[in-house]
């Protein structure tokens, strides 16, 4: 159709992570409900990767839409400096109260990338601040932190930011410390820490997500970080992903008995409906930027910071979110992806099955793993003709549904990974 938004789209915009040349045309989606969306040619898809990880509350969520409208009737923005509003106190008092005791302050950006950027500045200048050499950082290999720059030195050098490579600055990477792996990876670490260089560790804690959904055990995190602690090294967990239930617990952290002096969230920080990101701190950080000195500042902001439609939106996200029924959707959904990995363990087709909390992955064996891997647009088009939506990173095939997905429609997701697993076998 001419006129569809589908045909509309192609004359006017530019997607992200798609080489626009060959992609198919978009699919013009109209209406959300739930785990559902529903196109403009009638059709209906479960989003079974709540839309990049966003929406966890599903689709259209009546709370959070009416918490948004309230505040567009109340105040729609007002600048950030020199000035506040209630939803992003009220934001950062409740955030707070479900963090780690050690954080005590909350920076506001606008998304996981910018949120990153921040936790980067803030621990570079932190060291800045007192007159110490420390700038150099460390940081998984494979991690995905974002695609601003500084989020893009501290992941993994690939195609992604190949193009950018000599502005990028100079990492330690740390081999992931996956099942089997975990002394290597500690090996490693304790011979980095021996340089006096080292500002801040920074990763993504249990899950590495763009890396195929790479999963590691708590108890060597947890060893990772005391070594870091007992040489000064200040400790940024990223839970842009892993943040509001995705490990089953509302926090990746929640795992963990030492705590970090930076974290990362966006994504289901609004349960998808506003862009938001917000770095929070120990107040050791926020203490060594005080000073009657004004260049001890942290330089960072944009013009919408802490806009009080998105703090509105993530105070009916954090309603849902302490909600008896949350940390229960979480046990159903996770007790679902564990039982039905079972079924697929050991399986013709089957690599690997991957699972913690609400996130499963599915590595098919087809060789060598990869991104890139043609596979993926097979097991793509299946899903959408089975109506469901999934994103496979290659031939990896991930699910991270929205909390309110069924036992029916998880059940109709499993059934399109085991027809993946047959066309591959």
């Amino acid at each position: 159709m001419q006129n569809s938004l589908s045909a509309r789209d192609q004359q006017v915009n530019w997607h992200p992570y798609t080489q626009m040349q060959t992609a198919p045309p978009p699919i013009g989606v109209v209406r959300g409900e739930g785990a559902l969306l529903f196109t403009e040619d009638g059709k209906e898809y479960i989003d079974a990767v709540s839309s990049w990880w966003v929406n966890i509350h599903g689709h259209a969520h009546p709370h959070i839409a009416e918490r948004v409208s309230q505040q567009l009737r109340t105040l729609e923005h007002v600048i950030f400096a020199g000035f506040t509003h209630a939803p992003a106190v009220e934001l950062s008092e409740r955030l707070l109260k479900l963090l780690p005791v050690n954080q005590s302050k909350v920076f506001y950006t606008d998304n996981g990338s910018t949120a990153v950027e921040v936790a980067l500045k803030m621990a570079l200048q932190f060291w800045h601040n007192q007159g110490i050499s420390r700038t150099k950082i460390i940081a998984f290999e494979g991690s995905y932190h974002g695609d601003t720059f500084g989020a893009m030195s501290v992941s993994e050098r690939s195609v992604f930011t190949r193009p950018f490579q000599q502005y990028l600055f100079d990492v330690e990477f740390l081999p992931v410390p996956v099942p089997g792996k975990e002394e290597e990876t500690i090996a490693h670490l304790e011979n980095i820490l021996v340089r006096e260089e080292i500002a801040a560790f920074i990763y993504e804690p249990l899950v590495l997500g763009t890396a195929g959904m790479v999963m590691y055990s708590p108890v060597v995190l947890d060893r990772l970080m005391q070594l870091c602690r007992e040489k000064g090294v200040l400790l940024i967990a990223d839970e842009v992903m892993t943040g509001f239930g995705r490990t089953g617990k509302r926090f990746a952290n929640d795992y963990l008995t030492q705590q970090p002096d930076i974290m990362c969230f966006s994504k289901g920080l609004t349960g998808g409906t506003m862009a938001l990101g917000v770095t929070t701190c120990s107040q050791e950080i926020y203490a060594s930027f005080l000073s009657d000195d004004k260049t001890k500042a942290l330089f960072h902001g944009h013009s919408y910071t802490a806009n009080p439609v998105a703090c509105a939106a993530g105070l009916a996200s954090l309603d849902l979110v302490e909600a008896p029924s949350f940390l229960e959707d979480l046990e159903r959904i996770s007790a679902a992806h564990s039982a039905f990995a079972q079924t697929l363990a050991g399986k013709p087709g089957i690599k690997e099955c991957r699972q913690t909390g609400t996130i499963l992955a599915v590595e098919f064996e087809v060789g060598q793993t990869s991104y890139f891997h043609s596979l993926r647009d097979q097991l793509y088009n299946l899903a959408l003709e089975n109506g469901v939506l999934l994103r496979p990173l290659g031939n990896i095939v991930y699910v991270l549904p929205p909390y309110c997905i069924t036992n029916q429609q998880l059940q109709q997701v499993y059934q399109v990974l085991e027809q993946m697993r047959q066309l591959v076998a």
